[in-house]
């Protein structure tokens, strides 16, 4: 099980070239905005279509411009948390994480969503709408919506960006615990210095629509290959420093 992207895309001025492989794990595209993370990530869901290269997840090709494939985003197995959770306000949350269920048989579908509530902890919220639940709520919604379909692979646009700390800490441990029970890729867009360096089990560090480096976190913060990762990772406004003992304190 694991996620292949080697694919090159130019939009209006901004040339990405993004090679990377993982396996079953978390990992986080990590770099300052602009750099190309979050592009990469729509092309992978294929919301974007790149100009050339190939994607594919488990040995399935989702992308390959030498054979001419390139599956709708609808019939890729990914789920999408994007950032502004993209949760359609009109709808309950019933019929939110039943959106994301399409496709799936009629006669699992309830079953499924059933599981979604057990699983992220919404119970008696079935008939609420988003502007009538917490923020937190709102996140175990979308990832309950994305999951619902049980996609191969799980891709996260920066969920917890705008989130207070306390919640963000809170996430944080959720997205973990969700990553342990599903047991399937999770790639993570941030450029938070504190969930680079905690959370994944690989960190992909693009500048200028690159990747620069790729390693463990403490590979990365501790022998950064370039000034622009150097930087990254003792970034004036969150610099942190790194014990061997304790890992991360943001200081």
């Amino acid at each position: 099980m694991g996620l292949t992207v080697d694919i090159q895309k130019r939009v209006n001025g901004f040339s990405l070239v993004s090679s990377w492989e993982i396996g079953n794990e978390l990992a986080v595209l990590f770099g300052y905005s602009g750099a190309g993370k979050s592009l990469t990530l729509q092309l992978i869901a294929g919301l974007m279509k790149p100009d050339s290269g190939v994607i594919t997840a488990n040995g399935k090709a989702y992308f390959d411009s030498g054979q001419d494939i390139n599956i709708p985003p609808q019939h890729r197995s990914f789920g999408y948390v994007f950032q502004d959770l993209a949760l359609f306000p009109h709808m309950t949350v019933k019929h939110n994480i039943l959106y994301g269920a399409k496709g799936v048989a009629k006669d699992v579908r309830m079953e499924r969503f059933s599981g979604m509530i057990e699983s992220f902890r919404l119970h008696g919220l079935e008939n609420k709408l988003p502007a009538e639940i917490s923020g937190g709520q709102k996140q175990r919604v979308a990832f309950a919506r994305a999951l619902v379909r049980r996609p191969d692979v799980l891709l996260l646009d920066e969920p917890f960006s705008a989130l207070d700390n306390p919640l963000r800490v809170e996430m944080r441990a959720f997205l973990l615990q969700v990553r342990k029970d599903f047991d399937i890729p999770v790639v993570l867009v941030t450029h938070d210095v504190v969930e680079a360096y905690t959370m994944p089990d690989t960190l992909i560090v693009y500048a200028n629509g690159r990747v620069v480096q790729k390693g463990t976190p403490p590979e990365v913060f501790n022998s950064p290959l370039t000034q622009e990762v150097e930087e990254l990772v003792l970034t004036r406004d969150h610099r942190v420093d790194i014990h061997p003992s304790i890992g991360l304190r943001p200081f």
